[in-house]
């Protein structure tokens, strides 16, 4: 699995019987793929002119008033507005206009494919705050003034319309174009868990699965740039991928970069559900369907249904969440876990792409990620939301090999590291001939006791005294108040939606200290 990010991201494949992901990062970037199945890029509509229609059961009044009242930066609040309304929104790098000279930057907001008035600055961060007022004037005027009906039955009202002429690129069939610029930042293979019982030194990895092993290279990356920014050290800081937001002291990536997923395959759970399946079925029994779209556990590296009698007799096996559900779940509290949201925003992926030359379609993906949470967002704290990743199939980037004997085996890398370190999955700890190895005790550098060593340098390097004072790696994550708010509501949704409960680890695996 690989995360990549425009500025970066992040991918996955497979390798023997591991699969792997990858997350890249980077500005964004046009994905092409399935253009002539009636899909649109990102931001563009396939006719000249769109209505950007919206269906939420209220006016989103307390956006609205804490961005007139100063409390939310422009470009926060039409993103906020853009979850709430659930619309389509880019910040996109134009050209002046009106026929200004000199040295300036100029952006415009794109919604549902709609291009707005151009905002311009001599830096880009004024540019892009001067177009996403322009883009919520236009929004708050039209909101206010039509209002938005109660019976949301009745259709909902349009939003300011403006002619945008269209280009569809041709690509062909069954390919995906990506643009030139991705880089990646993390990746991971492995498709197990361990076998070792939860214990309280946080130097065990029970989770190895590709998708896992990639987002916790994700989050060494953060944390590098993190320390990168609160460095004092301005070309330091320079490097950063990380902005801080004036009004709240949060930081977030810098606008130009967003992060994408690569997976070699469907991830374990529910996305790899029949595509004839349907969240409201009329033709198949009420227990198929939770049966195959609930939530799922992984115990050693077997996939059960919450719903199963198998997994009800699994005991007092160590169990995870599948790699479907795990990536539902962070595509609403974000990527970046609790620990890191002390600092910074939600980290949400934009892209997932899937390399499976066998996956006909991305439906269960779709369903599993986007559908099982849609309406929570309301219910969530400030910054979190519900994250649409745009889904797609692409060519396999690494061709399948079959070697059984190293299914254990998981490998984890990240932006800045100069070797892979290879982990048995089974007892969660580098291998002896590890390129890397963190200690004689040959702890991941992936561990729990790892990420709070970092936690703990960052609280420090950012002067965040009160940080400090947690005594165990459970206490600094209960700390992140709106986290574990988020994460409560999401819980609570999921088991009142019927997909059932959520699986958590014995606390007993979270009390250690360093």
């Amino acid at each position: 699995m690989k995360m990549m990010m425009r500025g970066s991201s992040w991918r996955g494949s497979s390798m023997a019987h591991n699969h792997w992901t990858s997350i890249s990062s980077h500005p964004p970037f046009s994905d092409l793929s399935d253009i002539n199945n009636n899909k649109c890029l990102p931001g563009q509509s396939l006719s000249s002119s769109n209505k950007i229609n919206s269906k939420p059961k209220t006016l989103p009044r307390e956006h609205i008033d804490r961005y007139k009242r100063g409390d939310t930066h422009p470009v926060s609040a039409l993103y906020q507005l853009s979850q709430v309304l659930q619309f389509q929104l880019d910040m996109k790098e134009t050209v002046t206009t009106a026929g200004i000279t000199g040295f300036y930057f100029a952006f415009c907001a794109v919604i549902d494919g709609v291009q707005y008035k151009t905002g311009m600055g001599i830096t880009k961060k004024e540019a892009r705050a001067k177009a996403a007022e322009l883009a919520l004037e236009e929004l708050i005027a039209s909101l206010e003034n039509d209002g938005i009906p109660s019976d949301v039955s009745a259709g909902p009202p349009p939003l300011p319309v403006r002619e945008k002429d269209s280009t569809i690129p041709e690509v062909h069939s069954g390919r995906a174009v990506i643009a030139a610029g991705c880089e990646v930042v993390a990746l991971g293979t492995g498709s197990s868990n361990t076998k070792s019982s939860p214990a309280p030194t946080g130097r065990i990895l029970h989770d190895s699965h590709a998708v896992v092993t990639a987002r916790r290279s994700l989050m060494r990356f953060l944390y590098r740039n993190l320390l990168l920014f609160f460095s004092k050290n301005s070309a330091l800081e320079e490097k950063s991928v990380f902005q801080q937001d004036q009004t709240t002291k949060l930081l977030s990536l810098k606008n130009h970069f967003t992060l994408h997923l690569y997976l070699s395959q469907l991830p374990k759970g529910a996305a790899q559900i029949p595509s004839q399946l349907r969240l409201n079925p009329l033709s198949i029994s009420a227990w198929e369907v939770n049966n195959q779209i609930g939530l799922h556990a992984v115990v050693e590296g077997k996939v059960f249904s919450k719903f199963s009698s198998s997994y009800e007799q699994m005991g007092s096996h160590v169990v995870s969440m599948s790699a479907t559900d795990k990536i539902m779940q962070w595509q609403v509290l974000g990527f970046q876990g609790a620990l890191l949201s002390h600092f910074i925003e939600p980290v949400y992926v934009s892209s997932i792409f899937i390399g499976n030359g066998s996956c006909s379609d991305t439906r269960g993906m779709e369903m599993a990620v986007n559908q099982r949470v849609d309406g929570i967002t309301s219910a969530l704290p400030l910054y979190y939301c519900v994250y649409r990743p745009h889904i797609s199939l692409v060519s396999s980037a690494v061709p399948p090999d079959a070697h059984p004997s190293q299914k254990s085996l998981s490998l984890n890398w990240s932006h800045g590291d100069l070797l892979v370190e290879v982990v048995n999955a089974l007892d969660g700890k580098s291998t002896e001939d590890s390129p890397f190895k963190s200690s004689p005790a040959l702890a991941s550098r992936l561990c729990k006791a790892a990420m709070l060593s970092r936690f703990n340098l960052v609280a420090k390097e950012a002067q965040r005294e009160e940080l400090l004072t947690a005594v165990t790696y459970r206490e600094a994550k209960m700390m992140a108040k709106p986290y574990q708010e988020a994460k409560s509501v999401l819980k609570s949704y999921l088991e009142r939606k019927g997909y059932g409960q959520w699986v958590e680890k014995p606390p007993i695996s979270d009390h250690f200290s360093m």
